[in-house]
C-alpha cells in the first residue's frame, strides 16, 4: 500500500513505521491515524519486530490543531472511538515486539501513541509532555491508562496537571520509558534493539508480553496458573528446542519465530 503521511519499510525482520509529516512535527490526522492502523497490522505478516519512530525533528506532537475548521465544535469522544482507539489496540495487541524508537518532542496524543508499544526508548534531547490540561482536556489515547502504570499515580497526576515536559533521562529515571539514548548513538542503538528482537523467539516475545500485562489484573494465584498454562505453550515451540539445543552445545541459537 501506498501510504501519504507515513513511510513504512522491512530490513532483516524489521519493519519500521515513521511518522511523516516532519513541517508540523507529524501531528496526527485522521488519515494519519487510519495508515498507521493500516502498517501496524499489516508488519507481522512482514517482520518480526516493528519499530515506530518520526521523521524529521519530532516523534509526533499530538493531534494537529492546525487549520482545523471549527475544532471546538467537534465530538472529540467520537474522534477518540472510532480513530484513535483502532490505531491504539492495533500498536497494543501487535503479535510481534513493538518499540517507540522516540527522536524529539512527544506530545499530547503523541506521548501515548509512544507508551502504547511495548518498549518505549528516547534519544537524550526527547522529551514528553501531556500538553490536554493546557487547552482544557483531560489526558487521552491512553494516557490514563499508560501513565499511573508506568511511574506510579503521583507522578501520573502530576504531569497531567501540570503539563511540565519530562526530557527522556527524566522520563528512564522515573520509569515511564524503558531507556534514554545519547543522541549520537540513538540511531545506531535503536538499530541494534531492533536487531535482537529481530533475530529473537518471537512466539515466546508474543506469550512474554501477554504474561506481564495479565498481571496488572491478576492476584498471585492466578499469575502463577496463567505462566504455567503459558509456559507450557512456549514448550512446545520449535525456538525452545533450539535454545536448548544451542546451550548444551555452546553456540549462538538460530531462532526461526516459531
Amino acid at each position: 500500500m501506498s501510504y501519504q503521511t507515513i513511510t513504512f519499510n522491512v530490513v532483516d525482520g524489521v519493519a519500521t513505521l515513521a511518522l511523516n509529516r516532519p513541517e508540523v512535527l507529524n501531528g496526527l490526522t485522521a488519515g494519519m491515524r487510519a495508515e498507521i492502523r493500516d502498517a501496524v497490522l499489516d508488519a507481522p505478516n512482514h517482520g518480526r519486530v516493528l519499530v515506530i519512530t518520526g521523521n524529521g525533528r519530532a516523534f509526533c506532537s499530538g493531534q494537529d490543531l492546525g487549520g482545523s475548521t471549527a475544532m471546538t465544535d467537534l465530538d472529540l469522544g467520537i474522534a477518540l472511538r472510532e480513530e484513535y482507539e483502532p490505531m491504539l489496540r492495533a500498536i497494543y495487541d501487535c503479535p510481534i515486539p513493538t518499540i517507540s524508537a522516540v527522536n524529539g518532542v512527544a506530545a499530547g496524543a503523541g506521548a501515548n501513541l509512544a507508551l502504547a508499544a511495548d518498549v518505549v526508548i528516547a534519544s537524550e534531547s526527547a522529551y514528553f509532555l501531556q500538553a490536554f490540561a493546557l487547552i482544557g482536556l483531560i489526558p487521552d489515547a491512553g494516557g490514563t491508562y499508560f501513565l499511573p502504570r508506568n511511574m506510579g499515580f503521583a507522578k501520573a497526576m502530576g504531569a497531567s496537571l501540570f503539563a511540565d515536559r519530562i526530557p527522556a533521562q527524566q522520563a528512564s529515571d522515573w520509569g515511564l520509558i524503558y531507556e534514554a539514548v545519547a543522541d549520537a548513538d540513538f540511531v545506531a542503538h535503536i538499530a541494534k534493539r531492533a536487531a535482537s528482537l529481530a533475530k529473537g523467539p518471537t512466539a515466546g516475545y508474543k506469550l512474554i508480553k501477554q504474561a506481564v500485562r495479565a498481571s496488572f489484573g491478576n492476584d498471585l494465584d492466578a499469575q502463577l496458573t496463567l505462566e504455567a498454562d503459558l509456559q507450557t505453550e512456549a514448550g512446545k515451540t520449535v525456538d525452545f528446542v533450539e535454545g536448548v539445543s544451542a546451550f548444551n552445545e555452546k553456540r549462538k541459537p538460530k531462532f526461526i519465530g516459531r
